[in-house]
């Protein structure tokens, strides 16, 4: 019985943490590029009183064994990078990423992080950022003079001034082998580490990366009605383990109650 209590409260911890992701999913359904959190689980190692496979005499084999288990853990919370709706805003300096691809940009370090989020913004100097003041890693710069910015889906940014217009530099988009990978550092940033393997640069719409569009945004992936019921399942789960725990507890007091 103090096998269960401890199984039990395994899975009570494990559902509080699929909670967390759930609630964190949620909190983040309006975020630019945001891309939801999948919890996934593990049981965790069995005591074997009898062993399957086990000589019994006169060569009989037991076959099957016992086998208790020690209860769950968390061993992964892995983003899922599926596609967000594209909204469209009008916003000259908003651009989405139809596809496969990060914008990457510039961090204060001299680190370079890679974002979804397209929201981008003129700053006083002209540079191209993001809402955080971080540089894209290309380096554009849009002058005063300029009446209108264009990006076309293959990356090419060009301006509108009063003697015509001219392209002025290129964006390019960067995809990992296994995007899951890469350590979110909040602030819409993903950083690259051993998982995620090294970054591959390339142009919109060449070599399967995606194509952008001008004036729209890319919205969160998460669905709100699947995270209820994902919520909804996790409170059942967290209750039922509790009451394995308070049904062992009950167990344990009537064996305490017991007369000789």
């Amino acid at each position: 019985m103090n096998l269960s209590l401890y199984s039990g409260a395994t899975g009570m911890q494990a559902q509080q943490l699929n909670l967390n992701v759930i609630s964190n999913n949620i909190a983040n359904v309006n975020t630019t590029g945001f891309k939801k959190n999948k919890i996934e689980f593990q049981d965790l190692l069995y005591q074997n009183p009898r062993q399957a496979g086990g000589q019994t005499g006169a060569g009989n084999v037991i076959p099957t064994g016992v086998e208790m288990g020690n209860g769950t853990k968390v061993v992964s919370t892995a983003k899922i990078f599926t596609q967000g709706q594209l909204t469209q805003t009008s916003e000259k300096m908003d651009v989405a990423i139809d596809g496969t691809g990060f914008f990457q940009v510039e961090r204060p370090d001299g680190t370079e992080a890679y974002t979804r989020d397209g929201a981008f913004k003129i700053g006083p100097d002209g540079q191209i950022t993001t809402a955080d003041a971080l540089p894209l890693a290309a380096g554009l710069q849009i002058d005063p003079e300029v009446t209108n910015v264009f990006v076309s889906p293959t990356g090419e940014v060009s301006v509108e001034t009063a003697d015509g217009t001219q392209i002025i530099g290129q964006l390019e988009l960067v995809r990992f082998p296994n995007p899951a990978g890469l350590k979110a550092q909040g602030g819409n940033l993903y950083t690259e580490t051993e998982a995620s393997g090294p970054p591959e640069i390339g142009a919109p719409g060449e070599n399967g990366f995606g194509v952008l569009q001008q004036g729209y945004l890319e919205m969160s992936n998460v669905n709100v009605v699947e995270e209820m019921v994902n919520m909804i399942i996790a409170q059942r789960a967290y209750e039922i383990n509790s009451k394995s725990i308070q049904t062992s507890d009950d167990m344990l007091s009537r064996v305490n109650q017991l007369k000789r």
